[in-house]
Order: structure tokens, then sequence, then C-alpha cells
């Protein structure tokens, strides 16, 4: 032997459909994760099964969707055309099967690959489909993507539709749970882009009238808009807006063909690019843009024509053609918005006025702030951030301005201690930390310009690059990790302060989280356990037999890198920081770090779903 790796017939393997998918499962539904993020994989499944009825509505079949999630269960039901009764076992079994081929029954689909009920099945330990047509029905069943069983052609006396159920497989989406805030939201989505369409979810019903107009009437309160919902719409296309009166930030909803494209692409950058270019034109005044769309809320919905998106997970829009005999994307929206907000500014005056205030209010917030935006600048290189407050992963390093990344996680840590840890122990390719030095500045009811004159704040916004836009995000996780004891908690709410006064879009686009750690270490000579809970330690006890050794973590600190490892890697456990819709900046602010001390905890753990665990030293 020359050492050489043989390479013959033997090393040439065929996979199957489903093997493919569930060893590559990155490919078809994005990244895996527990459910604490929106778009982790569980997600994902659901959306895939409930695009097909969606799909149904749009054909104009069927005006309800049924949707049941118990423990790790999931059931579809809807009540649209039914899957071919022969066609059962191949539509979510075999790839590249299925209706969307057919442009003509699908003309504008959510998605044309046919994969999306293969990695549904293939990704779970139970998965049955049954459809109901014409007084006969069919079903099949399968674990991980092989049939166990199936029946033909039964008469039925149930509705005609479609039934999906799946129990997503343990061994890929380790400890995960079903978030209701993350699948409410989902379906809310649905029905505003489906007027009409009714979804019932766990016995809660769903339904909207005014598609985007609802959508921004519950993102943004009545008190803190600056002139009534703008709400156009026609064919291909709908949009809503208005300006706040107290966000800093824009804010972009962006949709296209149903789909909730998180990170824009060629539509949404053609609605901020055209209401600049008609805004100017109304007024006939060169206003920079950052004033015309600063402090914007708004919504964008097209449908185009066998969409191009740039991941399986249709995040981010890449057409740029519309389709048929329609012009570009990019055209099409222009032409729209220029004929119909130029129209509706004509036909409103008072809102045409307000607008032109909130933009010279703009304007001169901007220029009253250009210098000490500069200053900030240089204090920001000069301190050398990027070696010294930022310890930044690899997909980023040599390249500050780096759109964030799917997989970039930022660790905002207190404490030389606790930072050493999690720097010496996380993943260097996609996780970055940003070291605090002492509490932050509260700053509560404080103007932007607090920002730039703070060092710790000035530096937290250059290292996530969020100053000009939520777009230049550069980390797709933002983790608040300070020690679970009063101080801890003080912090967390100092930086979330932060947060929602300066970068609401940032909460509500679910980019932030708080790290959980673990309370206690339990252990005998064979195994280790960690628990975050009492009751995980008592459980602890009770299994690792008599005399274990347990040890109470006070602090990130006392966690070892070597341990610290395990609980920022693949098992790492984050809490979400949530809003609820509709609710009011300015008044969770108000309650949240105001002069309301005996209502204030309360008041967070219901509005942000925050937990504190008081755990007495043990």
């Amino acid at each position: 032997m020359d050492g050489t790796t043989q390479y013959t017939e033997d090393n040439i393997r065929s996979l199957d459909w489903k093997e493919h998918i569930r060893m590559r499962p990155g490919m078809y539904i994005g990244k895996l994760g527990d459910g604490s993020s929106a778009d982790d994989g569980i997600y994902i499944l659901l959306k895939e099964v409930i695009d097909n009825s969606i799909d149904e509505y749009v054909m104009g079949a069927g005006k309800t969707i049924e949707v049941s999630i118990q423990g790790e269960r999931v059931i579809v039901r809807d009540y649209g055309r039914g899957i071919p009764l022969g066609k059962v076992v191949d539509v979510v079994s075999k790839m590249n099967t299925g209706g969307k081929y057919d442009s003509k029954a699908f003309k504008k689909s959510v998605g044309l690959n046919g994969v999306g009920t293969k990695a549904v099945n293939a990704l779970s330990s139970y998965f049955r489909v049954e459809s109901s047509r014409e007084g006969k029905s069919a079903s099949a069943e399968f674990e991980r993507g092989e049939l166990t069983g199936k029946d033909f052609l039964e008469e039925t006396t149930r509705r005609k539709g479609t039934k999906m159920t799946f129990v997503p497989d343990s061994d890929i989406f380790k400890n995960f749970k079903y978030r209701p805030e993350y699948v409410v939201r989902m379906l809310k989505y649905y029905v505003y882009l489906n007027p009409g369409l009714t979804i019932i979810f766990n016995g809660e019903k769903f339904f909207s009238e005014h598609g985007l107009k609802d959508l921004l009437g519950e993102t943004i309160t009545e008190t803190d808009r600056l002139y009534p919902i703008i709400h156009l719409r026609s064919e291909d296309i709908e949009i809503a807006m208005t300006h706040s009166r107290t966000q800093y930030s824009e804010e972009y909803h962006s949709f296209a063909n149903g789909q909730n494209t998180t990170q824009g692409g060629t539509h949404q950058a053609a609605f901020r690019e055209s209401v600049v270019r008609t805004i100017r034109e109304f007024y006939n005044k060169s206003y920079d843009a950052s004033d015309i769309r600063k402090s914007i809320v708004s919504a964008i919905a097209i449908k185009v024509m066998e969409p191009v998106f740039e991941s399986q997970t249709k995040t981010k829009l890449g057409s740029t053609e519309m389709g048929g005999d329609l012009p570009t994307v990019r055209t099409f929206i222009n032409d729209f918005i220029k004929t119909n907000l130029d129209n509706y500014l004509h036909k409103n005056p008072d809102v045409a006025e307000a607008l032109q205030r909130k933009i010279i209010q703009a304007e001169r917030e901007r220029k009253e702030l250009s210098g000490i935006r500069k200053l900030a600048r240089d204090r920001a290189k000069k301190s050398n951030l990027h070696n010294k407050k930022l310890r930044d992963c690899r997909v980023h390093l040599g390249d500050t301005k780096k759109a964030n990344n799917l997989d970039s996680t930022l660790f905002i840590t207190e404490g030389d201690s606790a930072s050493g840890s999690i720097t010496k122990s996380r993943n260097v390719n996609t996780q970055a930390v940003f070291s605090l030095r002492g509490k932050p500045l509260n700053s509560y009811n404080m103007s932007k310009k607090i920002v730039y004159e703070n060092e710790e704040f000035n530096l937290l916004q250059a290292a996530l690059n969020i100053e000009e836009s939520m777009e230049d995000l550069r980390y797709n996780k933002i983790v608040i990790a300070t020690d679970a004891d009063v101080d801890g908690m003080h912090i967390r709410l100092l930086l979330i302060t932060f947060f929602l006064q300066f970068f609401p879009e940032l909460i509500k686009k679910g980019h932030l989280y708080i790290l959980q750690t673990p309370l206690f270490r339990v252990r005998n000579k064979k195994e280790t356990r960690y628990c975050y809970t009492p009751e995980e330690r008592a459980e602890a006890l009770a299994e690792l037999g008599k005399n274990p050794e347990i040890t109470r973590f006070k602090g990130l600190g006392e966690i070892s890198p070597d341990e610290f490892v395990h609980f920022i890697g693949e098992d790492i456990r984050l809490d979400p920081i949530m809003l609820d819709d509709g609710m009011s900046i300015e008044d969770l602010l108000k309650f949240y770090m105001g002069k309301n001390t005996p209502d204030r905890q309360e008041f967070i753990i219901n509005n942000l779903k925050v937990e504190l665990d008081v755990v007495e030293d043990q």
C-alpha cells in the first residue's frame, strides 16, 4: 500500500430521497434549532405543510385551515380540493412531484420545487397524509420517510380536503418545542396576506378583512401613528405605510408570493427606493433619503411568476422580473408607488403636511447629530473596537460591514471572567463576543444623541452595524449573557431598554435573546448532569443515586471554558425576547424603566416573556 485511499466502484453510493434529506437537512429547511428562533426548522416544517393549504385557498378552494399543535404532534387540515387519491403517496415521497409544476393550476404559487412535504416526511418520526374528495379517501403513514401503511379509495362522508399529521424527529431536532408566539405570528401573516381566509389554531380564530392595513394596525398603535395608515393595492401588489412619532429606526415587513421575506430582497429594496423618489417629486425637494425613511413603519407584498428565492427557506427574494408581460420588479413597484402614493398625498393634504413636518424634523436632528456622529466614529476606531471590545467571528473578520449571517451570533457579556469563559469556549467561526464594562446607562427617555456620546452604546452600535439601517445588522442572534442574579437581571433590563428605545425592530424581528446557563452541576463517578432549574436538580439527584457532588454556579465566570462549550453549542438554551402585538413601545418603556418599581417585574414577565428564576443558594 502506498498510503493512497482506494477509489473504486465500492466507494460510489446513491442516496435515496429521504436519506439525502436526513443527511443534509439544512439544504432543505435551513438551520435546525430547537424552536427558540422563528426561523428554526420545526417552524419551516409547519410552514411547508400550511403553504400547500394556502395554495388551495388562493385557487378558490377552501376558506378555512385548522392547525393543532399538542406537544410535539402537529395536525394541519384544509378543506381544499384534496390531493388526487392515486397520488397521495407520490406527492409526499417522490421528489419533483406536485401540482405546482402545472403553471395553470398554480400561477403564482409560494413554491415550485416539489420538495416541501417530502422534507417534512423525511424529517418526521411520524407522518400521515389523508385526502378526501368525491366521497372517497386515501391515506398513507410513514416513519422517517419510510412508508409503513396505506389505505386507498375508502368510502367517506368527510368533507373534501387534505389532512397532514407529523411529529418532528427528535434525533434531528434536539430538545425542541413549539413556541405558540411564533406559530401565532406566522398564522397572522397568512391571514393578512389572504383576506377572507380563516385559520383556527388550537381553537383560536384568526381572520383579516383589510390585509396589510390590519398588519400595520397591530404593529403600531394608533396613538403612535403620525398619520393614518396609507393602504394601496392592486392585483399583484399591496402596500401599507405610516411613520411613527417615537421610533427612530425604519421598519419593514415584506412578502413575496405569501412568504415572509425576513431578509428583504429586490421588492423591499425597490419599495425603499420608490418611496424616496415619489416623496421628493411630490414636494419638489431633494430631501435626504434617511430623513424621508426615518421612523417609517411599512409593509409590502407582491406576487411574481415563478419566484426566485436566495435560500430554500425563502427569506430573501432574488427575482428581478415579475414574469409574463409585466416589467421588472423594480419598475413595477416604482410605477405603482409613483402613481398611487402621489395621488394619495394630493387627496390627503393633512397627511402630506404631517409627513413633511416629520422629514424636516428628521433633517434638523440629523444635522445636529452629524458632528457628534463623526466624533463617535473616530472614537470607535481609536478604541480598536474589533480587538478590544469585540472578539469577532470568522464569517465577519476582514469585513466589518458584512450583513448578518443566519448562523452568526453575538454574545453580550459583562465582566472579564465571563467574557473570557465564553471567548475560549465559543465556535470562532460563527460566535462573537462583545464585552461590557460595568452596568450600561439607563437610556430610558433619552434622545439618540446619547448613543453616540456613551462609549458602551456607541461601540455596541458599531459592532452590530445598525446605525443606518437594520438591513445592515451583522448578527442574526444577539444574546445577552449575564449572571442569573439581581445584578445580572438589572444589566439585562438596561440592555433591553437600550434596544427598545433606539432599535425596537431588532426585537420585533426576533434577533434578541437571553442565554440560559445551568444553575447546578450534579455528578457522580459515572455521569455529570447540568441542571437549569431546581426541578431538574431534584430529578438528577433522584436518578444519580446517593451522595452525588452538587455544585451551585453563582456566576458565568465560575463555569470553566471546558464546561461552557456545552452550553453555547448544539444544546444551547435561549429565551427569545418578544413583544406582545400592538404593545406601545412608549408605554412599555414607561412601565419598564419608569418610576413604578412595584409593577415592573410583573409587567416585564407578562409582556417580554422573560422569566427570572429566583433560586436561593444551595
